[in-house]
């Protein structure tokens, strides 16, 4: 049995955190949509204080679609790079919802799924899981264009026999 590559290890790393991201995210689009409601979601985004009615139903009424799409294009395969930077300006919206909260004191829920009525958020706890969302997507952005066309189409992966 040939040693696998460290090529290799990488794409496998890749696509188990493509996946896995995908999949969070497009759980959390369900929870939003099918769970909490999205009028409950409604109020959460609401709480941010950022845009005011209808807007912010606007707003609450696309980000778990988008979220589901994203994380199903991630898990699936489907234009990977793109839902790439879907998900990192997704994040980056967050974040900035999330910092602008921070700054007005805002005792708030962070609303992740779709609740507005959970704890109060840890603001440092919560830009700390966004830098873990980053870095997730920088890995698996760099481990796919390492020249391993595992990520990115090309070569499909082989499981270890």
């Amino acid at each position: 049995m040939p040693a696998q590559k460290p090529a290799e290890y990488s794409a496998y790393l890749a696509l188990a955190l493509r996946v896995g991201l995908g999949a969070y995210f497009a759980w959390s689009g369900w929870v939003k949509v099918f769970q909490t409601g999205l009028d409950e979601f409604t109020r959460a985004v609401g709480n941010y204080k950022i845009v005011v009615s209808p807007w912010d139903a606007v707003i609450a009424y696309m980000i778990p679609w988008a979220e589901m799409v994203i994380g199903f294009c991630l898990i699936v395969g489907l234009w990977k790079r793109g839902a790439l930077w879907a998900l990192a300006g997704l994040v980056g919206v967050f974040a900035f919802g999330v910092g602008q909260a921070w700054v007005r004191n805002l005792n708030i829920a962070c609303g992740c799924l779709g609740s507005p009525d959970g704890p109060q958020m840890n603001y440092t706890i919560k830009f700390v899981e966004f830098g873990g969302y980053w870095l997730a997507i920088l890995l698996i952005w760099f481990l796919g264009r390492k020249g391993s066309g595992h990520v990115f189409g090309g070569k499909r992966l082989k499981l270890p026999s």
